[in-house]
C-alpha cells in the first residue's frame, strides 16, 4: 500500500540509493508514478506493505516501509533490488554502485570515488565540517535528522584523525 513518505513513522526502515549523476527534475516527474506503483504492489509473503518511494536532492532514491504493519522478506527485498535495477535502465543512472560518496558542498551535491577520499581530505576539499550523506541510515527517523551531517560525526572521522562524535539511535 502506499504511503506518502512524509506520513511515514520514525521507525519506518529506510534503503538509500545513490544515482551516478542529479537526475533533472523531468526525469523525475516522469518515474513518480513508477515510484508509488512499486510503493503500491510491493507485497511480502502475499502481504501488502506500507511503503513508499522518492528521490531528494535530485541525486537519492529512498524507499521507506513501515515495518510495524508488516516486515520485509527476503523475496521482497530482492523485488525492491529488481525494481531499482529497472530504475537504473529506464534513467540511464546507476544506482545500487556503492563505490562513491556524496557530499554537500556549496548546496550541490558532489560524488567522490573511495579511493579519492584520503587525496581530498589531504587537499582540504573534504574537511571535518563537510557534509555527508551517510547512505548506510536505517531509519526515517535518523534520515530526517542526521542526513546529511559533517563528515567527522560519520564513520568518516577516522580520516580526521577523531572518533566519531555522535552516535546515532538505534
Amino acid at each position: 500500500m502506499y504511503v506518502a513518505f512524509d506520513q511515514l513513522p520514525p521507525e519506518t526502515r529506510v534503503w538509500i540509493y545513490q544515482a551516478s549523476r542529479q537526475l533533472s527534475a523531468q526525469e523525475i516527474v516522469a518515474v513518480l508514478p513508477s515510484l508509488a506503483r512499486f510503493a503500491e504492489e510491493w507485497t511480502s509473503h502475499g502481504r501488502s506493505l506500507h511503503a513508499s518511494a522518492q528521490f531528494l536532492h535530485q541525486q537519492f532514491l529512498i524507499i521507506g516501509l513501515d515495518e510495524g504493519i508488516a516486515g520485509a522478506s527476503g523475496c521482497s527485498i530482492d523485488a525492491s533490488v529488481r525494481f531499482v535495477a529497472q530504475l537504473e535502465q529506464h534513467l540511464g543512472v546507476e544506482l545500487l554502485d556503492k563505490s562513491r560518496l556524496a557530499f554537500l558542498q556549496e548546496g550541490t551535491v558532489t560524488l567522490l570515488k573511495r579511493s579519492e577520499l584520503k587525496a581530498a581530505v589531504a587537499a582540504g576539499t573534504v574537511g571535518p565540517e563537510t557534509f555527508y550523506f551517510d547512505n548506510t541510515l536505517a531509519t526515517k527517523a535518523q534520515l530526517d535528522t542526521h542526513w546529511p551531517r559533517p563528515a567527522a560525526e560519520t564513520w568518516l572521522a577516522r580520516y580526521f584523525g577523531q572518533e566519531e562524535k555522535s552516535h546515532l539511535p538505534a
